[in-house]
């Protein structure tokens, strides 16, 4: 088989909140099916732990990933009936956050303050992040992003994290992308064996040809997302959610055994 991994946003990308079936058992099935043929799966998500197993528990997801990216850069490998960090790769990401985090902590109050005065919206600190903006709407977000945008541009390894409403800064070493290469490393499976699977902001640095080959995104997904998926040749479902999902990487996979036969 021409695809061994696979990484998947959770939230429109799997998961719809209010469908009768949060996660459909289309998409369920055929993740179960490719692990047992060996494939290795990853639900790559800007949620915590806690977070993201309730949701599935209560979502009835019948299917288990092999390993977890959290907050968009922390990796969970699962081991049995639980997740174990990565050590290595987690430690190594705590402490460039913290360090980064730190040289910007003086400016913070002002920043923090103009915002506020500003925009419209929700601004807090939290375990992952100094600075964390729920904006009030759509426009509210984009420009709360854009000014966030210009702030960390003058600040080496700082970056701006986004999904929707929801902003965060965060280390521009860690993201999506960036941990999906270090899953692929470790398994020794390459970019031109690996797919990606996302509907949002946040997903854009797994979404990648140098990340993965074969991209999906789902009918739901931003312009954002469906320009850069069909800029590299991915595919773009007309169903939305985690059926949309599901039809992708069966094309995927269909186009990756085509390729794998021609050569």
């Amino acid at each position: 088989m021409g695809i061994r991994l696979i990484s998947t946003d959770f939230d429109g990308t799997l998961f719809s909140e209010f469908a009768p079936v949060p996660v459909p058992h289309a998409v369920q099935t055929l993740l179960g099916g490719l692990q047992r043929r060996g494939v290795f799966w990853v639900i790559n998500t800007g949620r915590d732990l806690g977070s993201l197993l309730e949701t599935m528990a209560r979502a009835e997801v019948r299917v288990h990933p092999d390993a977890l990216v959290l907050v968009e850069r922390e990796i969970y490998v699962r081991q049995e009936d639980r997740f174990v960090p990565l050590d290595a790769w987690n430690l190594a990401c705590r402490r460039d956050h913290q360090e980064v985090f730190d040289r910007i902590a003086p400016r913070l109050p002002e920043l923090f303050q103009r915002l506020r005065e500003e925009h419209a919206g929700t601004f807090y600190e939290d375990a992952f992040s100094p600075l964390c903006v729920i904006a009030e709407n759509l426009v509210a977000a984009d420009r709360v992003y854009a000014e966030l945008v210009a702030f960390a541009a003058g600040v080496p390894h700082l970056t701006v994290v986004r999904n929707d409403v929801y902003i965060r800064l965060s280390h521009d070493g860690y993201d999506k992308g960036s941990a999906l290469a270090e899953i692929g490393r470790r398994l020794g499976i390459g970019a031109e064996a690996t797919l990606a699977a996302g509907d949002h902001y946040n997903d854009l640095p797994m979404l990648r040809p140098e990340r993965a080959k074969w991209l999906v995104a789902p009918a739901n997904a931003i312009p954002e997302v469906k320009a850069q998926v069909s800029a590299a040749g991915g595919y773009i479902s007309s169903q939305p959610q985690g059926e949309g999902t599901a039809r992708g990487i069966e094309a995927m996979l269909e186009r990756a055994a085509a390729a794998s036969g021609a050569s």
